[in-house]
């Protein structure tokens, strides 16, 4: 059983900020940033390109519930919300959640940077992307 799943069924003690049938939500033990939460599925699933639409839907809309109260109480002036997917995009537990990370300003604990790639064929992108 994986680690997100104990905490789910409360084998392992966290801090709740949101339950439902479907979706918890508990603070992360690292805290990237102050008040950062992660929303996981009840149902065991690996990632988001294995989940069903029901179970993303459910896990999103608890999310945008609470990044906007996550924002509004602890004043952040923004906040990402992101799930990685797969080891080499920094997935390191094998069940889906989503990270909601309160934002304060330029210089708190998270870059996120999107750097410029060699120049891409865009006709050639698409046209391997849509098939």
């Amino acid at each position: 059983m994986c680690i997100f799943c104990k905490i789910i069924n409360h084998e392992i003690p966290s801090s709740v900020v949101y339950e439902d049938d479907d979706v918890l939500a508990i603070l992360d033990i690292s805290q990237v940033t102050y008040g950062h939460t992660l929303v996981m599925p009840k149902k065991h699933v690996r990632n988001v390109l294995e989940a069903d639409e029901e179970t993303v839907l459910k896990c999103m809309a608890a999310a945008k519930k609470l990044a906007a109260r996550i924002v509004t109480n602890t004043g952040a002036s923004g906040v990402n919300i992101l799930t990685n997917c797969g080891e080499s995009a920094g997935q390191s537990v094998d069940h889906l959640h989503f990270h909601i990370i309160p934002r304060y300003d330029e210089n708190d604990c998270i870059d996120i940077t999107f750097n410029e790639s060699p120049k891409q064929d865009l006709d050639e992108v698409l046209k391997k992307i849509c098939g």
